[in-house]
């Protein structure tokens, strides 16, 4: 069965990185919710403990848990790390949006 998501080396690595600095935190949780002016914009926060509520992610070493509300706006999603002279963050490569507000910040399907 093909993942929910995909994982990039270089998003791996970040996640392990930002792990290693929490006492507690076992993965990290990938989710949406409304902002900005196209309506959607991915959140990126820790995970102490499983949770049912959560779709489970496990790939090149790291576990990133998914909120089920936002699976279907998420399948099929690409997880990079950019680290440029302008832009420093996750990056998400998502089939589903069908365009983006013009300074990148929301999404729309």
């Amino acid at each position: 069965m093909k993942s929910v998501i995909s994982i990039t080396d270089q998003a791996a690595e970040r996640i392990k990185n930002l792990l290693s600095k929490s006492d507690t935190a076992i993965g990290i949780k990938l989710g949406t919710e409304t902002h900005g002016c196209s309506g959607m914009g991915y959140t990126v926060d820790y995970v102490n403990e499983p949770d049912a509520a959560l779709e489970l992610v496990e790939d090149k070493g790291v576990k990133v848990f998914v909120d089920r509300k936002s699976l279907l706006f998420l399948l099929g999603t690409e997880m990079d790390w950019e680290d440029t002279q302008f832009s420093t963050g996750f990056k998400f490569s998502n089939p589903n949006e069908k365009g983006r507000c013009g300074c990148g910040e929301s999404f729309h399907v």
